[in-house]
């Protein structure tokens, strides 16, 4: 197995091919990546900037360039020795017409020969679902898009199509029948029965009339494609035949105005495999499973094998090839059974480098047994975010917020509320589709026969709701320890909320628990079992749209803890919690990702790391808010009574303006457009005063012209010259935090991914904002420039980039020294165990610092934290006047001499180092020992 030795994420886009990955190759080799680690590049949706919307699993995108320039780009990487990392999606696919598989399904139903391969219900509890595919893609009802004619029947060389705008849905071919016997006489009179072209049709319409289905499926196909043929051939030989077609079409698309005239359209949809319904409809009476809640992502059954192998063949082809030496597996939760698809994927590809997208709540831990190196990372992001968080100062800055906000909020109490808002109206009808299911179990049990639809539906909800973590992992081997322990805790819990369902939760206990009754045949056992598994596919979705995507817009208190796989209400985590994570992941994971940025996070490394210098100065905080809300309070807009935008609203405004506000002037138009962007996105995912499902475009329009006025005319603007000096001052203790995250991430036990152009400064937000191209060629420039000076006068290029943050070279410069040593000693980054360093003086408590050892070969890191306590504005904290006694105690068996593998500096002491010889030219070290070092 290739682990890599530091990773660096590309999102490709139609944009950003594979030509433009080969344009930067050497520059990440020169920065010292062995692997890059890349968005999905299977055909996608045309257009698509993210990849995850797969539409063809074995193609390489052609809007990526193709496979072609794919081995061109590996050609290149393999001969600057940088492997490849890919990110592949097991769980869904495109709901589009891009999408060969799923049109064979809507156009053959039963007889399709993927009917099993997409997460179908075909025999749903709703009459007009069953035998069906819903399609809620529609902007308003049905029946008002059919009158209006936006529904249009046509016809090229693929067949009749009903097309709605650009979404293309195949008629069964039985259908065509309708289409082509409509006033049928009309063409036999123009033309005559014994025309050529009159008999071919007849032949078209016998085969229509006579089509195989069943177990004669090659036979269907085979007619299929030959009525298909036969038809596109009269379409182009026959002029009369196409205008007969022609005429028709127009006839069954009726005519606005007259609804009668809708009728055959009406008709011929009734018939198909597919059910065309407003795209509310899906939240309510889903028959297929979605990703999250997003109707235009189907789910596979990924755990039939011959999904499997359909989906995973050019993966594992290039895996064979030594063209992919890891894969990242995309939302591991959505499988219906993790484990199996994780022992499967391991049995095809033994010796591949292997991680999983995964949300660990605080406490919680990866299932030891899956064959994996571990998750991508976000957990770690959590711990390492949280050891700069001032946690001393919780309860001043609940009160600055509440007091801003005039009310008290609990994120518990949030939780609570937005989960069972998602479960209400997002995912109203996944929980329609479990509660029958479990219905239909139930009728065959006599302690169970009496329960009605409303009290097992009542008990689900609470489970859900109150479900701690993403998932449980019970499956046909049985439940964990853990997952029996998560499981008992659900059930407690949700006894004391709804006493008044405790038959039902003890009905649905025993499931869980898979406690059998004797008598129980093995195929009520299954279906046992596999409520359990669909009751696991839920609980993650209602937590990503319940938690990620609501609460964490709404609990503003510190929004640099609102993030992807964290608890907004932990404020902070102590550094004796971070030491002990990382030696857990040493001894369990310890070639997991540890990343600080990726295209889900909700705000930029950088971002967060200026937001955490808030809670080191909660007053200061508080007595700028006040200022700009006065000074800001004639610019608000009412809208039906309430001033926008409302306090929440305000106080989220200015974290991320804060967070975000770019170094450079010239940038700062751009950024004005950023922020009323991601102002929209951040209030629609609230849901408190407008959403995704009912926008509310006067509130939306009100707070983005709110922003528009406060940030226009950067001269001469009340509000700006009240923010800018606390912005700046937050800036510069920003790049001291961000120096510090980076050493850690590039040394703690994992492997270290840089995401795409954050080896500068990243001031991103939300997705989209994070997606934004990357100037690649400043980017070469400077590490161009940092490795000439600092072959010359590393001193002076040290001096220079402190002086002069703005451009990020700093943050590249330390990135490149630390991965040149993370090369050079890599066994000891990959192997070496891991222990806190003991720092004493009065300045301990801002001292991160721990070894790695492997033998006699010792390396310590030491990233300093708080440095608004520590420094002011403008000072740097490095010397004795700044670190005076505090020192930390190196390593049993450590020769006396250090060196530094970012300044090149040497510190001399025996039992004791101290942090004003470590820390005299940047403000992190790298101490490598001389005994073995070679530098």
């Amino acid at each position: 197995m290739q682990i890599p030795i530091a990773t660096y994420r590309i999102q490709f886009t139609p944009e950003f091919g594979f030509a433009n990955a080969q344009a930067i190759a050497s520059f990440l080799a020169e920065l010292g990546i062995s692997h890059i680690y890349a968005s999905p590049i299977l055909t996608a949706r045309k257009g698509s900037t993210h990849g995850y919307d797969t539409v063809n699993y074995n193609e390489i995108s052609p809007e990526l360039g193709g496979r072609e320039q794919f081995e061109e780009l590996i050609e290149e990487l393999k001969q600057l020795n940088i492997g490849w990392v890919q990110d592949i999606v097991p769980n869904h696919m495109a709901f589009d017409s891009q999408n060969q598989m799923l049109v064979d399904v809507l156009e053959n139903g039963f007889d399709s020969q993927y009917r099993d391969y997409f997460d179908i219900t075909w025999n749903h509890h709703y009459e007009e679902n069953r035998g069906k595919v819903l399609a809620p893609f529609l902007g308003k009802f049905c029946g008002d898009c059919l009158e209006s004619g936006e529904l249009q029947l046509q016809y090229d060389e693929s067949g009749l199509t009903i097309n709605y705008y650009s979404l293309k849905f195949p008629i069964r071919v039985e259908s065509y029948y309708q289409v082509l016997t409509y006033d049928l006489g009309r063409l036999r009179e123009k033309i005559g029965r014994d025309h050529p072209c009159f008999m071919k049709l007849l032949s078209v319409l016998y085969m229509l009339k006579y089509t195989p289905s069943g177990e004669e499926g090659r036979e269907r196909y085979d007619q299929i494609a030959i009525v298909k043929r036969m038809l596109w051939e009269l379409w182009n030989d026959s002029p009369e035949v196409k205008e007969f077609i022609e005429e028709n079409i127009h006839v069954f698309n009726g005519e606005p105005g007259k609804p009668e005239s809708f009728n055959l359209l009406e008709n011929l949809l009734s018939e198909q495999f597919f059910r065309l319904s407003y795209w509310k409809v899906g939240n309510e009476e889903l028959n297929y499973r979605r990703f999250f809640t997003v109707n235009e992502l189907i789910c596979l059954r990924i755990e039939e094998e011959k999904v499997f192998e359909n989906t995973h063949a050019l993966i594992l082809e290039l895996v064979k090839e030594e063209k992919f030496n890891g894969l990242r597996i995309d939302h591991i939760d959505g499988l219906y059974d993790p484990a199996k698809y994780l022992n499967l994927l391991r049995e095809y590809a033994p010796e591949v480098y292997l991680i999983v997208e995964k949300i660990l709540e605080p406490k919680e831990e990866l299932p030891i047994t899956w064959p994996i190196q571990g998750t991508t990372g976000y957990d770690f992001l959590n711990q390492v975010n949280g050891i700069f968080c001032l946690q001393s100062a919780e309860q001043e800055f609940d009160d600055i917020y509440h007091r801003f906000i005039k009310k008290e909020v609990s994120c518990e109490d949030l939780i609570d509320q937005k989960k069972r808002l998602i479960i209400s109206k997002d995912l109203a009808g996944d929980i329609d589709n479990l509660a029958h299911l479990l219905k239909q179990i139930s009728g065959r049990y006599r302690y169970a026969s009496d329960f009605t639809m409303y009290g097992l539906k009542a008990a689900l909800v609470e489970i859900l709701a109150v479900f701690p973590v993403y998932r449980t992992y019970i499956s046909s081997t049985g439940a964990s320890k853990t997952d029996k322990e998560y499981i008992q805790q659900v059930l407690d819990r949700a006894k004391q909320n709804i006493p008044n369902f405790l038959n039902e939760l003890n009905f649905i206990e025993k499931f869980l628990h898979l406690d059998f009754d004797e008598s129980l045949k093995e195929e009520d056992k299954q279906q046992w079992l596999h409520f359990v598994m669909r009751l696991q596919q839920m609980t993650g979705p209602l937590m990503a749209k319940g938690v990620e995507d609501t609460v964490m817009y709404v609990y503003n208190r510190l929004l640099s803890l609102n993030e992807v796989g964290s608890h907004p209400a932990h404020f902070g985590i102590s550094l004796e919690d971070f030491h002990t994570f990382n030696q857990n992941r040493l001894a369990a994971w310890p070639h997991a990702m540890n990343t600080t940025s990726t295209h889900d996070t909700k705000r930029g490394e950088d971002v967060r790391a200026r937001i955490n210098v808030l809670s080191e100065i909660p007053q200061e905080w508080e007595n700028n808010l006040k200022q700009w809300r006065d000074i800001n309070a004639p610019q608000k807009i009412s809208v039906g009574g309430r001033d926008v935008p409302t306090p929440n609203d305000e106080y989220l405004f200015y974290q991320n303006l804060i967070g975000a506000f770019p170094f450079k002037d010239e940038e700062y138009p751009q950024f004005v457009e950023r922020i009323q962007q991601y102002i929209i996105k951040a209030i629609r995912e609230a849901k408190v005063h407008t959403a995704w499902l009912k926008p509310d475009t006067d509130y939306e329009n009100a707070f983005t012209q709110f922003a528009e006025q406060v940030l226009k005319e950067p001269e001469n603007n009340p509000f700006l010259e009240a923010f800018r000096p606390f912005q700046r001052k937050i800036q510069y203790y920003g790049v001291f935090n961000s120096l510090s995250q980076t050493l850690l991430r590039l040394t703690a036990p994992g492997v270290p991914d840089t995401y795409q152009g954050t080896e500068l400064w990243d001031l991103s937000l939300v997705d989209p904002d994070n997606r934004r191209p990357v100037d690649y060629q400043a980017r070469q420039e400077y590490l161009q420039e940092i490795k000439s000076k600092a072959q010359t006068d590393l001193s002076g290029l040290i001096t220079e980039l402190l002086q002069n943050p703005e451009d990020g070279r700093i943050k590249l410069f330390l990135t490149y020294q630390v991965l040149q040593a993370r090369r050079q000693y890599l066994e000891v980054f990959q192997r070496g165990s891991y222990s806190k360093l003991t720092v004493a003086g009065s300045l301990k408590s801002h001292v991160v610092g721990f070894a790695r050892e492997l033998g006699d070969k010792k390396i310590i890191a030491i990233a300093p934290r708080f440095f608004t306590s520590l420094v002011k504005e403008g000072e740097y904290p490095l010397g004795e006047q700044i670190w005076q006694e505090t020192r930390i105690v190196p390593p049993a068996d450590s020769s006396p001499v250090w060196q530094d593998a970012i300044t090149g500096q040497q510190v001399q002491g025996e039992d004791t180092l101290w942090l004003r010889e470590i820390l005299q030219q940047f403000p992190v070290a790298l101490l490598v020992n001389q005994s073995e070092a070679s530098i």
